[in-house]
């Protein structure tokens, strides 16, 4: 367990005090955020600020497993490298995307369809491998069947789980995008979620089907190394949001959105708990279905639901300070955070 803790500190203090030297690095070479003309007015008065912020989450977090892979003298896991390699892919994309929109000088980066192949890649790869590397007793990363709390009995089978972990990655990775779009929101959204995974991660060690095995025993490749990892992830996120609160000394970009939506849908995919994804991260999706009820209601019916979508936009043209949405927002992702490990454990104490 120690383990946990290591993870968790090394990654905090690494983005702590690596944010303020890339965000030095950022200004030097003029890698400023821009705005889009179509945004609520007040965020033209953001342009300038260094964005690509995500290099130091995903940094942060490969070092701090690094290192506590060597403190504690264990190999790395292959659930950990899966998920780590997915956070690093898909943060690959979004630094190309944020690339090009500071090289070019325009608010939008890659085109559509060579964001979705480059996304598509990184989760087909990863939905291939993580139905490989078995370990001793027979357990893979990844598992065919849906997930809930555990595997469900609706068995997809190899070609359509690719497509279904493809979904749930493409699905998470540009919600928590839709999210990122006030000063430290989708960062403190995004480390509640992964506390949860440090919790779910831990508890599904104690009362593993290898260490406990018995009616409701999970079985899961590596939960203890997945709850490290999501330790990582918390630390770095919690580090970042210290300069990303309002006003943001630096943007994550899509560098750091993607990053952290591929490490949430990877934990879901390596945990067994692919639906309640849903739950845990409860704001994310709120925020993404408010762009589907948008564009639903414009192309069908002309008008629009909202003044502005994602959801957070339309209440600041209403006439909301934005500290006060982000912390409101926090509030509904922390409730959505107790109400997943609340059923999560209730399942867990009617299956047991």
């Amino acid at each position: 367990m120690r383990a946990v803790l290591y993870s968790s500190v090394i990654a905090l203090v690494c983005s702590l005090v690596g944010t303020p030297l890339v965000i030095r690095m950022l200004v030097k070479r003029g890698y400023g955020q821009l705005i889009r003309d179509d945004g609520p007015k007040n965020h033209l008065t953001k342009r300038g600020t260094p964005t690509m912020g995500g290099i130091v989450i995903v940094l942060s977090t490969l070092i701090a497993y690094g290192a506590t892979k060597l403190a504690t003298q264990h190999w790395p896991s292959a659930s950990a490298l899966l998920v780590l390699f997915l956070m690093t892919g898909l943060g690959a994309v979004g630094f190309v995307d944020d690339f090009i929109k500071i090289y070019k000088q325009r608010s939008l980066g890659l085109r559509a369809k060579a964001k979705l192949i480059g996304q598509a890649l990184v989760a087909v790869i990863f939905a291939v491998l993580v139905l490989h590397f078995p370990d001793q007793y027979g357990l893979t990363p990844g598992s065919t069947s849906v997930s809930f709390l555990t595997d469900t009995t609706l068995v997809l089978g190899p070609v359509l789980f690719v497509v279904w972990a493809y979904l749930l990655i493409s699905g998470t990775s540009n919600a928590v995008n839709l999210t990122d779009g006030l000063d430290g929101l989708a960062t403190g959204a995004s480390a509640m979620v992964f506390a949860a995974y440090v919790l779910i991660g831990i508890w599904q060690y104690g009362q593993s089907c290898v260490n406990a095995p018995g009616p409701g025993c999970y079985a899961v490749r590596d939960p203890l190394d997945l709850a490290i990892v999501a330790a990582a992830l918390m630390g770095a996120c919690f580090g970042f949001l210290w300069w990303n609160a309002k006003p943001a000394k630096i943007f994550m970009g899509d560098t750091g959105s993607l990053a952290l939506g591929g490490a949430l849908a990877g934990l879901a995919i390596c945990s067994r708990t692919e639906l309640l994804i849903a739950l845990l991260g409860g704001l994310f999706a709120i925020i993404t279905l408010s762009v589907i009820i948008q564009v639903g209601s414009f192309k069908l019916r002309g008008k629009r639901v909202f003044k502005m979508a994602p959801l957070q936009h339309h209440f600041e043209l209403l006439g909301w300070a934005e500290e006060t949405i982000v912390i409101r927002f926090w509030i509904i992702a922390g409730l959505c955070v107790a109400l997943g490990i609340g059923v999560f454990y209730a399942g867990w104490v009617t299956g047991s």
